[in-house]
């Protein structure tokens, strides 16, 4: 390996390479797909709890929390309603204030009534009780012992469709670059018979897997951090977060010269990817229909990247608990990176006995 040689060839990848609609479709269909995710199912604009209120008296507790800026408070007229709303996901939270609450906020112990939406996000659950305890203390001047009675209305087994869609949309982001960019670069180089020119120079056959390799990654961890971005899914371990699809955009990429070694034209390779599309997607149907057993995601290999993003990034985790399933990624990619070094010696022996 050269340095020098995989910059030269990198710049001139860049430069020079076949531009497709392989390119077109890496950069533009995750975009989209997070773009729609967060439209349709999420809440684009903001991260912020939605808390639903019906007051049965004329508590001060409303207009307190109402200028709260870490949640959005929507007022009901019924209990009916506020249920109905936390039913279908209007809220994420509702209470109910009783005609005495101001009387007894004031007279110490409170007891509320709380519908949750069973989809609602974790943290959004987290948030609502925070807001309501700080009111609830500008109000009295003091901490008031609370008791929150919390009915779960809906799936609470379920995350919301914004989430669920989140591994697809990652999977689709990493590996459309770095898989397809690679991949199609070395098929065109094959096709153009430019590889084995290529090899007579002082560059290597693995000099030019380095410097595919390295484009493709490049793009697919750009390409993650703008879904990722998009989708407001960053979590508590952004760093952690980080490795995680660095080390998910360099398995693609080893996939896609994997591809591109071994597929001899982009219609074949279109097949593979309709049909092989399962191995790396696969992951994304167990969490987004939470009926299939869990298990069956630890068979694929990209579950590895998937489930420690799913963790950081929805479900709050740190790197602790995310440090088992990285390092099993981190293996998965020094496993692959060593046969396609093998690989990459191997053919150019090959185009050297040819050029001979």
């Amino acid at each position: 390996m050269n340095i020098r040689r995989i910059w030269t060839l990198i710049k001139t990848e860049i430069l020079h390479g076949s531009k497709d609609v392989t390119l077109i479709m890496a950069v533009v269909v995750p975009v989209l797909l997070a773009l729609f995710a967060n439209l349709a199912f999420g809440n684009i604009f903001t991260d912020r709890g939605k808390l639903g209120i019906y007051d049965a008296g004329n508590s001060q507790l409303p207009v307190v929390i109402g200028t709260t800026e870490s949640i959005i408070v929507k007022h009901y007229e019924t209990e009916i309603d506020l249920k109905k709303a936390a039913g279908n996901g209007a809220v994420d939270m509702g209470i109910v204030l009783p005609a005495d609450f101001d009387t007894t906020l004031a007279a110490g112990t409170v007891k509320l009534t709380a519908y949750i939406w069973g989809e609602s996000l974790a943290k959004n659950r987290a948030i609502i009780p925070v807001a309501l305890a700080d009111a609830m203390r500008e109000l009295t001047g003091a901490e008031v012992p609370v008791n929150i009675e919390t009915v779960a209305l809906g799936d609470e087994s379920n995350l919301p469709w914004s989430s669920r869609l989140l591994p697809l949309t990652v999977l689709l982001a990493v590996f459309f670059g770095g898989l397809m960019i690679p991949a199609s670069s070395l098929i065109h180089e094959k096709q153009k018979r430019t590889l084995e020119a290529l090899n007579v120079t002082p560059a290597t056959i693995g000099d030019i897997f380095w410097a595919k390799g390295i484009i493709g990654a490049f793009l697919a961890f750009i390409m993650a951090l703008i879904t990722l971005t998009i989708s407001r899914g960053f979590g508590n371990a952004p760093l952690a977060l980080l490795l995680v699809l660095a080390l998910g955009a360099v398995m693609a990429a080893e996939v896609g010269l994997l591809a591109g070694a071994f597929i001899r034209d982009m219609n074949t390779l279109f097949a593979t990817w309709k049909f092989g599309g399962l191995l790396l997607f696969g992951p994304a149907l167990v969490f987004m229909f939470p009926q299939i057993p869990a298990w069956v995601g630890y068979i694929f290999p990209t579950f590895y990247l998937v489930k420690p993003v799913m963790d950081i990034s929805v479900n709050g985790l740190g790197f602790g608990a995310v440090a088992v399933n990285t390092a099993i990624l981190a293996a998965i990619v020094l496993l692959i990176g060593i046969f396609i070094l093998n690989i990459a010696r191997r053919l150019g022996t090959q185009a050297l006995r040819l050029n001979s």
